[in-house]
């Protein structure tokens, strides 16, 4: 049973849950069963908003965007802020407390699913970080609004089926949102991405892209793994074999010959390579997309 704060919501705020009977029908609906909510609102100043739960069986995500709240989960304080997204997953003891001073405003949506846990993951939410720094994301306020569109619909489930798509955008959307809060302390990427297409034909090195970003090979090999999540190297490997690729393609030159120009002077080592990207050998690549 989904517990939600017993917080008297004022008219310039929304809480709106889902009837248990319409519940059960959103765990057995196929468009549904992996992922659906089970409350969700908008909270502004929410001032003596309080919640303590030792037992809970949903997620609750939350996004504040004014303000402050004191949280615990499992006996560990922070203070949450604006820009904040808060995970408190399922089996998680917490409590929190608007901040008196200013109280928090607040998106939040419970929900479950099987494909709860597997989102949780995709979010970047692992073990011991239940809180993201996101800033003011207006591609999450829009997400979340959107829910809000169900509304007024009197629980029909064309309306819920829709309503448990946008949870499901909503929630696959948030790694988008934290590449951009990273960005302001990130390399600039599109420069780095220009300079290795413009050295295909080169082999380049770590310490050349962390000199190019202003930072040491270790930093920036960290930052630029956090944003894409691959190595700078590996990328740049990447952009090598889709080079190949479209040689191949649009070619009649040897992979010899599409090595070197790709700065290779031992085509076996690049076809090993390609092989493991591409899943096929040279030649098999070139067969299948010409036949």
């Amino acid at each position: 049973m989904t517990k939600t704060s017993q917080w008297p919501v004022p008219a310039d705020s929304i809480r709106y849950v889902i009837p248990r009977p319409v519940i059960k029908a959103l765990a057995s609906h196929p468009l549904t069963r992996d992922l659906y909510p089970l409350a969700f609102g908008h909270y502004r100043r929410a001032a003596g908003h309080h919640m303590h739960r030792e037992h809970h069986d949903d997620h609750l995500l939350i996004y504040c965007t004014e303000g402050g709240a004191y949280l615990s989960i499992d006996d560990e304080p922070c203070m949450v802020k604006a820009g904040d997204l808060v995970l408190l997953p399922a089996g998680a003891a917490h409590r929190y407390t608007a901040a008196p001073d200013h109280p928090w405003s607040i998106h939040w949506v419970h929900y479950t699913g099987p494909l709860a846990a597997d989102f949780r993951d995709h979010m970047g939410f692992t073990e011991g970080v239940n809180l993201l720094h996101l800033g003011r994301q207006p591609r999450l306020l829009v997400d979340f609004s959107g829910l809000l569109a169900v509304r007024q619909t009197g629980f029909r489930t064309a309306g819920l089926v829709h309503v448990a798509n946008r949870l499901r955008q909503l929630l696959a959307a948030i790694p988008l949102s934290a590449g951009e809060a990273a960005v302001a302390h990130q390399p600039d990427l599109d420069t780095i991405h220009a300079y290795m297409r413009e050295h295909l034909k080169e082999r380049i090195t770590l310490g050349q892209l962390a000199e190019l970003a202003g930072q040491s090979p270790a930093h920036f090999a960290t930052r630029y793994r956090t944003l894409t999540g691959v190595s700078p190297i590996q990328h740049f490997l990447h952009l090598k074999v889709e080079q190949a690729c479209q040689m191949l393609d649009s070619s009649e030159l040897s992979f010899t010959q599409i090595s070197s120009d790709l700065g290779y002077d031992d085509n076996y080592y690049f076809s090993r390579l390609f092989k493991k990207v591409m899943g096929q050998s040279p030649t098999e690549y070139r067969h299948t997309r010409r036949h």
